[in-house]
C-alpha cells in the first residue's frame, strides 16, 4: 500500500465501536480514509447513518477491488476470523478489535501476515485508547523487559472500585456496572476473567513472543471476591485488582497469570479506577513506565481503531521482533506465589497444596490465611476456583526457587534449627 494511496475501509460492524468509528473519521477528514460499505447483522435496525452505506452481505466488501482495507469490529469470533482469512486472500489489510478471536487464532493470523506480506493492526483489541501494543513493539527489547502488571478489563475494575469506595457487595456492584453499560447482559466473560485473558494472549505475543492460547494460561476473575475480602484489603491498606502479569525470572523464562492481587496504595495500578485500564511496565534502565487510559466505550476504542488506520497510511506493520528475531520467551510454572485464600469451610481448600501458611485467621461466617503455594499446583488444580473460596495474590507475588531456599533457611535459623 503506497503511503499517497487513499485508505478506502470495509467496516463489519455498527454497534457501539463500529458507529464510534463512523463519527470519528467524518471528523478527521485530514485522514484520507473512507469507509465504503458496512456489512451489519440485522439490516432493518434504524442507524445513524445513510441506508445506501449499509449491506448484510460480507461479499460486498471482501470481493470489493476498491476497498483496501477491512476493519473489523464484531463479536462473533467465528465470524471475525472468517472475514480476517478472506480479506487476506483477498489482498487487503485489517484491522481488528476482536480479541478472542485473535488470542485463539494467534498462530493463523501470524502465519498469514507472513505469506501475504499485509499488515494486521490491532490496538483497539488489547486495553482500547492505551498504545501498548505499538509501544511493546517498538520501544522495548526483548532482554530490557523486566514485567509487566496491567489492568486489561474496565468491567471488572468497576465492580472492584464501587466493592472497596461504595461498600456494596459484589452482586450489587456489578448490577451497577450493567446498569451504565460497562458489564454486558451477561458478564462471565468479563466477570470470570475470560475477557482479560484473551488481551492478555495478546499482549504476551507483543512482549515477550509467547503464542499461547489462552485455554493455557493461568487465570481466573473476580466472581468470588467478597465484601469481606475488601475489609480485609482496606485493613491490610491495600487495593484488590484484577491484575495480568509477566515477569522474567532469574532464569529467562516468564511466569504469567491473571489472577486478583492485592495492590499496595502507594503503586500506580492503585490509582486505576472505576472503568479504566492500566499497564505498567518495568524495564532495565527506564524503571517503571506506567500507561493510563479508558478500557473501554465507544470513542476510547475508536480512537484505537483510527490510530491502526493512520499508520496504515505509511504501511506500517507489527515486526513481531521478539518473535522472529529474538529468541522467544518461554512460559514457566516453577516459580511460587504467595497468595491470600478466604473460605467458608476448611474442606473448601486444598491446604496440603501450601509449601507453608504464615497467617491464619478464623471467623465464624469466613476465615482466610495467607501462604505460599508452587504455581504448578494452581494451573492443575481447581478448587481455587470454586465457589465460596477466595483467592487474592499478595503484593509482588513472584517468589523464585532461589529465594524460597533463602527464606526457608533464614525461618529455620530463626527457630534455631540450623
Amino acid at each position: 500500500m503506497e503511503t499517497h494511496k487513499e485508505l478506502t475501509i470495509g467496516l463489519f460492524g455498527f454497534g457501539v465501536v463500529g458507529e464510534g468509528l463512523y463519527k470519528v473519521l467524518q471528523q478527521t477528514p485530514s485522514l484520507k480514509a473512507k469507509i465504503k460499505k458496512v456489512c451489519i447483522k440485522n439490516p432493518n435496525k434504524k442507524r445513524n447513518a445513510p441506508a445506501e452505506l449499509f449491506t448484510s452481505d460480507k461479499n460486498e466488501l471482501l470481493f470489493d477491488k476498491d476497498i483496501n482495507v477491512i476493519v473489523e469490529v464484531i463479536d462473533d469470533s467465528n465470524a471475525a476470523f472468517d472475514i480476517v482469512s478472506t480479506a487476506f486472500q483477498q489482498g487487503k489489510a485489517v484491522v481488528s478489535a476482536s480479541k478472542k478471536m485473535i488470542a485463539e487464532h494467534l498462530p493463523e493470523i501470524l502465519q498469514f501476515q507472513k505469506d501475504t506480506d499485509l499488515p494486521f493492526l490491532c490496538e483497539a483489541a488489547a486495553c482500547a485508547s492505551i498504545p501498548v501494543i505499538r509501544n511493546l513493539e517498538e520501544y522495548y527489547d526483548n532482554d530490557l523487559l523486566h514485567g509487566i502488571k496491567a489492568i486489561v478489563n474496565g468491567s471488572t475494575n468497576f465492580i472492584l472500585t464501587k466493592m472497596f469506595e461504595d461498600k456494596l457487595d459484589f452482586q450489587e456492584a456489578l448490577l451497577l456496572a450493567q446498569q451504565l453499560g460497562f458489564a454486558e447482559s451477561n458478564p462471565k466473560l468479563d466477570v470470570e476473567g475470560y475477557d482479560a485473558v484473551n488481551k492478555w494472549a495478546i499482549l504476551l505475543n507483543h512482549a515477550y513472543g509467547i503464542v499461547s492460547h489462552p485455554d493455557n494460561l493461568v487465570f481466573t476473575g473476580i466472581q468470588n471476591i467478597q465484601l469481606s475480602d475488601a475489609l480485609v484489603a482496606k485493613e491490610k491498606n491495600y487495593d484488590i485488582k484484577l491484575v495480568a502479569q509477566a515477569q522474567k525470572l532469574k532464569n529467562g523464562k516468564v511466569a504469567s497469570f491473571v489472577i486478583p492481587q492485592f495492590v499496595k496504595h502507594d503503586e500506580q495500578l492503585s490509582f486505576v479506577k472505576n472503568e479504566y485500564n492500566g499497564v505498567v511496565i518495568e524495564s532495565g534502565f527506564a524503571d517503571k513506565q506506567f500507561f493510563y487510559g479508558k478500557g473501554a466505550g465507544s470513542f476510547p476504542t475508536a480512537s484505537a481503531v483510527l490510530s491502526d488506520i493512520s499508520a496504515l497510511r505509511y504501511n506500517y506493520r507489527y515486526e513481531y521482533k521478539k518473535l522472529y528475531y529474538h529468541t522467544p520467551g518461554e512460559l514457566t510454572n516453577d516459580f511460587y506465589v504467595r497468595t491470600y485464600v478466604s473460605f467458608g469451610a476448611l474442606s473448601d481448600i486444598n491446604k496440603d497444596d501450601f509449601e507453608w501458611i504464615e497467617e491464619w485467621h478464623s471467623g465464624q461466617i469466613r476465615s482466610y490465611l495467607v501462604g505460599v503455594i508452587h504455581f504448578d499446583k494452581l494451573s492443575k488444580s481447581d478448587w481455587w476456583k470454586a465457589p465460596g473460596v477466595s483467592v487474592i495474590l499478595s503484593p509482588d507475588p513472584v517468589i523464585e526457587s532461589i529465594e524460597l531456599r533463602n527464606i526457608q533457611k533464614r525461618s529455620l535459623e530463626l527457630a534455631g534449627i540450623v
